[in-house]
């Protein structure tokens, strides 16, 4: 797979970019991250054309439409900001890129419960930045996060893997061979969709399979919509105790009682929280390869993203 091409705020990867002159580094996206993904770095105050340092500044007025205002100043940066935007998402659409990491609580990026102050001068954590509401409006598929956000393990393992899976229906997307690669690439996501939602899964199985009057691109337009919607919905325990119990049902005939057994208990104590996904997961690996089963070798939702990453550690 091609290195995953991510935009995130510069900030975020220790430029000194902030209206004080500082920064906000993220260790973890830019040196653990950062090391299967290129990063297209984007500061909306810097870019339009502010300096650094930089007077502060604050959403105010209606949350669904607020102004960007120097909080000692009084200019209105909104026209300015919401312009420079328009343009630099125009110029993303050329970058493919796979999602965005913005910075939390910013007036131009943070992505969601950013402070808006009424004419009273009283905040509620009601806004979105003026630049990340713009890029998803343009990119309502498109993975987003804040860092924030991503300190908590299943909100980055659930991004991570938006991100990876994005990137692999993008290579196929991008081949010129027809229904035969969707098909392929819905066979080998099976079990990965299976553990956000049974429902998308199943409308998706419908879709490559009978869907014969429709154009490829179209074919391909809804079956892109249905996969990120998709892997949006959060797993849980129990879906993914169902998913392993399924890819359990095919070693039934070569596990031994004990096999069985213990097999079982490990999937009690990760549904219970006792053990992260991973002791379930490095299991059925073990069986994948012990007893050479070609379907289950497939499964990206084995696989998802690199083991490095860790994300199915956490409990």
């Amino acid at each position: 797979m091609e290195r995953i091409k991510i935009g995130i705020s510069s900030c975020l990867l220790g430029n000194p970019v902030r209206y004080d002159g500082g920064h906000k580094l993220d260790h973890f996206l830019r040196d653990t991250l950062g090391q299967y993904v290129d990063y297209v770095p984007v500061c909306p105050e810097v870019e339009c054309g502010m300096s650094v340092p930089r007077e502060a500044m604050r959403l105010e007025g209606k949350p669904e439409a607020p102004r960007l205002m120097t909080r000692s100043t009084r200019e209105d940066k909104t026209d300015m900001m919401m312009t420079w935007a328009r343009k630099r998402v125009a110029q993303l659409e050329a970058e493919d890129l796979c999602g965005f990491i913005f910075k939390s609580d910013s007036p131009s990026s943070g992505m969601e419960r950013v402070k808006v102050y009424d004419e009273k001068g009283m905040p509620a954590k009601t806004g979105i930045g003026i630049f990340a509401r713009i890029f998803m409006e343009k990119f309502p598929l498109l993975p987003v996060e804040e860092e924030g956000r991503l300190h908590d393990a299943a909100l980055r393992e659930n991004f991570i893997e938006r991100i990876f899976t994005l990137r692999r229906w993008r290579e196929i997307r991008s081949m010129k061979s027809g229904r035969g690669a969707l098909v392929d690439f819905h066979t080998r996501h099976k079990y990965l969709l299976l553990s956000h939602s049974t429902k998308h899964y199943q409308a998706m199985g419908k879709l490559v399979a009978g869907q014969k009057t429709m154009s490829l691109q179209e074919l391909r337009s809804q079956y892109e919509a249905w996969l990120m919607e998709a892997l949006k919905l959060k797993t849980t325990p129990k879906k993914n105790v169902n998913v392993l119990q399924h890819m359990m049902g095919y070693f039934k005939e070569q596990l031994s009682a004990d096999e069985k057994k213990e097999l079982l208990e490990i999937l009690d104590h990760y549904q219970k929280g006792l053990v992260p996904l991973i002791v379930p997961i490095t299991l059925i690996g073990h069986y994948v390869r012990k007893y050479d089963q070609p379907y289950l070798k497939q499964q990206t939702y084995l696989n998802p993203h690199p083991l490095e990453l860790q994300l199915r550690n956490h409990v």
